[in-house]
């Protein structure tokens, strides 16, 4: 039995945990998440891992930071996003919450930054997408936004047959919101309306998917993802579809979802 799982069941192959909490979510998510790093390491020497810069990842990236047993100079690191304007040292950036949160801490081998204030957007699109293609990811850890999104495809950017691996996109005044709500912007005129993202199929071609959402504002797009139409509308929708992917839920996230299945 693990500790604080309420229930767990799949939709399709994805496998969906239900937990007690969100300490409890984040725990569990990072133990898993580390024998995935864990067994890359032995088996190629090394791993590739592209984090989600999000509240949502918060106790999952503490507790696996702090975690025994990971040799993070075999890691090299990558964040999905990023907002156009922004360099790594802005309190906004995807890029310094990666810095803050993981590699200030565990110091990767590597660790590849969006810069969101290149002077060439575009070329900076073509770099980043270069060094995800150079070789497998083996982790990537995602996030759902309130209005469904991965990274920073919203429903109108998202394209599951996306050709490209890295784009631009404009944002949606939801995802906007979100990040208001969440105290990282004063207010919506103050958040960029551009970013750069990793887009959906590339992000689901990592070999194995630890997702994290936690919190009763995720409850609604957590429904969509799960239950809705395999779909654009819900960006989510798409990890239903991957052969080793984990949604990790919390009582709060999973509660507008009508299973009910127990361990």
């Amino acid at each position: 039995m693990i500790k604080g799982l309420d229930r767990q069941f799949c939709v399709g192959p994805l496998t969906v945990n239900v937990y007690e909490t969100r300490e409890l979510l984040g725990s569990n998510a990072a133990r898993e998440a580390a024998g995935y790093i864990q067994e890359t390491i032995r088996n190629r020497g090394k791993a590739r891992v592209i984090f989600a810069a999000a509240d949502s990842q918060l106790d999952m990236v503490a507790n696996l930071t702090a975690m025994p047993g990971i040799d993070w100079n075999s890691v090299e690191a990558f964040h999905m996003d990023e907002y156009v304007g922004l360099s790594t040292s802005h309190p906004g950036s995807f890029g310094g919450w990666l810095k803050h949160n993981v590699v200030d801490k565990v110091h990767p081998a590597k660790v590849h930054y969006l810069a969101g204030d290149a002077r060439n957007i575009g070329a900076e699109c073509r770099r980043y997408a270069e060094l995800l293609s150079s070789a497998p990811i083996d982790v990537c850890f995602l996030g759902i936004g309130e209005n469904g999104h991965i990274g920073f495809n919203d429903p109108h950017e998202a394209d599951f047959s996306d050709l490209h691996v890295v784009k631009v996109v404009t944002l949606d005044e939801r995802c906007r919101l979100q990040q208001v709500r969440e105290g990282h912007w004063p207010n919506l005129s103050r958040v960029p309306t551009a970013g750069i993202t990793i887009t959906c199929p590339a992000l689901v071609n990592a070999t194995h998917i630890v997702c994290c959402v936690p919190g009763p504002q995720k409850a609604e797009a957590v429904r969509n993802a799960l239950e809705g139409p395999l779909a654009t509308v819900c960006p989510a929708s798409l990890i239903r579809t991957h052969p080793d992917a984990r949604l990790n839920l919390d009582l709060e996230s999973a509660s507008l979802l009508s299973r009910s299945d127990l361990v």
